[in-house]
C-alpha cells in the first residue's frame, strides 16, 4: 500500500479507451482497489460496444472525445483534469494495475516529472510479431535522431507530475503522442525515470487497435515533424550536407576539365552543381535560423513549467486565498470594535 505521505497527493487515474468493453470494467476495478484514494477516469472515443457503460459500472467517471485518435484524448484529459498526480494507462488490461504504486512512489521520491514503466517482454507484444519489430526499430531511431534517455518511447503506461501534464502541448493525433511525450521531456530537460513493468496479453476477445503500418508510418512523420521543430539545425543541415555532396559529386569532373584544358566543356552541369551548392546553403541558413528560435521556444516552455506549483506545494495565489480567509474575521472585528 501507498504510504501517508503518498497518499496526501490528489490522483487521477487517466484511461483512453475505444472499443475496450471486454476489458474495461476489470481495469477500472483494479486501479480502484490498488488506489483506493484516486479518481479514475475513462475516456471514450467514439466506441461501439458499451465500453463507457461497462466503465461507468465498473466506478469510473466517464468522458467522451469525439475526436477519434488518441492523441485527441491526451489532449482532452490532460486540459480538464486537476490532480497532483497523473497516472496513464490502456483499458486493454495489458498493463497491471498492481504496479501503479510502484510507479507514483518512483515519481514522488525520486522527484521526477515523468516516470515511463517500460514494457518487460516487449517484443512480444502479445503475440504481434510486426509490433514486436516495429517497437526495437522506433526506440533505435528515437535514439539516433534525440539521444538516449528511454528505452521504450511508446509504452502507455506512466505517471506525470501536475507540472509535465500542464506544460505538454500534446499536438499529435494518434499513437504518435507517447513519441511526443518524450521528446517534450527530454526538451526541456525534465527528470525522467523507467521501472520495467510485466506486459501482458490481451485476453480472449480483445483486439490491438494499433495498425503495423499505418500507425508506424505516422509515428515516423512524428519522428521527422518533431526533429525539425526541436534540432532544426540538425534536420536541415542534413539535407544541406546532401546536397553539397552530390554538388561536389557534379562538379569534380568539371572542375577537372577545366584545369586540364581551361575550358568549362559540360556548361549545363556546372550550372546543376552550383544550383545544388546554393540551395545547399540556403538550407543550411534556414536551420541556423530556425535553431535559435527553437531555443526560445525551449526556453518560453520552460520558464512556463518553472511558473507551476512543485507537487505537494501550494501556489502562491493559493496560498494567499487561505491567508485571506483566515484574516478576514480578524479584520472585520476590528472594524466593529472600532
Amino acid at each position: 500500500m501507498l504510504d501517508s505521505e503518498t497518499t496526501d497527493h490528489e490522483i487521477a487515474v487517466l484511461l483512453p479507451c475505444y472499443n475496450e468493453a471486454a476489458t474495461v470494467g476489470e481495469v477500472v476495478r483494479a486501479f480502484r482497489e490498488t488506489l483506493p484514494s484516486a479518481h479514475v477516469y475513462v475516456y471514450d472515443n467514439n466506441s461501439t460496444d458499451g465500453t463507457a457503460l461497462h466503465a461507468m459500472l465498473a466506478g469510473a467517471t466517464v468522458f467522451r472525445e469525439r475526436r477519434q485518435g488518441k492523441g485527441h484524448v491526451v489532449r482532452r484529459m490532460f486540459a480538464d483534469i486537476e490532480a497532483d498526480i497523473y497516472l496513464m494507462a490502456d483499458g486493454d488490461g495489458t498493463y497491471a494495475a498492481g504496479d501503479a504504486e510502484d510507479l507514483i512512489r518512483t515519481l514522488i521520491t525520486e522527484r521526477a516529472d515523468m516516470v515511463v514503466g517500460t514494457r518487460r517482454g516487449v517484443h512480444a507484444d502479445a503475440g504481434r510479431n510486426g509490433h514486436a519489430f516495429g517497437n526495437r526499430l522506433f526506440n533505435q531511431i528515437y535514439r539516433v535522431m534525440f539521444g538516449p534517455g528511454f528505452t521504450d518511447i511508446l509504452s502507455g503506461y506512466r505517471a506525470f507530475s501536475r507540472r509535465y501534464v500542464k506544460s505538454f502541448p500534446a499536438v499529435s493525433n494518434g499513437f504518435e503522442i507517447e513519441t511526443e511525450m518524450s521528446v517534450h521531456a527530454l526538451r526541456l530537460k525534465l527528470p525522467v525515470c523507467e521501472l520495467e513493468l510485466d506486459y501482458g496479453r490481451r485476453p480472449e476477445g480483445s483486439h490491438s487497435k494499433l495498425s503495423t503500418v499505418r500507425d508506424g508510418l505516422k509515428i515516423l512523420w512524428m519522428f521527422a515533424t518533431l526533429m525539425k521543430e526541436t534540432r532544426p539545425f540538425a534536420f536541415f543541415g542534413l539535407f544541406a550536407g546532401v546536397l553539397m555532396s552530390s554538388s561536389l559529386i557534379f562538379m569534380a569532373p568539371v572542375l577537372y576539365s577545366y584545369f586540364q584544358t581551361g575550358l568549362v566543356d559540360r556548361m549545363p552541369t556546372w550550372v546543376f552543381s552550383m544550383a545544388l551548392t546554393m540551395m545547399s546553403l540556403l538550407l543550411l541558413t534556414a536551420g541556423t535560423i530556425l535553431d535559435s528560435l527553437a531555443r526560445a521556444r525551449a526556453e518560453q516552455l520552460r520558464i512556463h513549467y518553472m511558473s507551476l506549483p512543485v507537487m505537494g506545494q501550494a501556489s502562491s495565489s493559493t496560498v494567499a486565498d487561505v491567508v485571506e480567509t483566515k484574516t478576514a474575521p480578524r479584520k472585520r472585528k476590528a472594524r466593529k470594535a472600532a
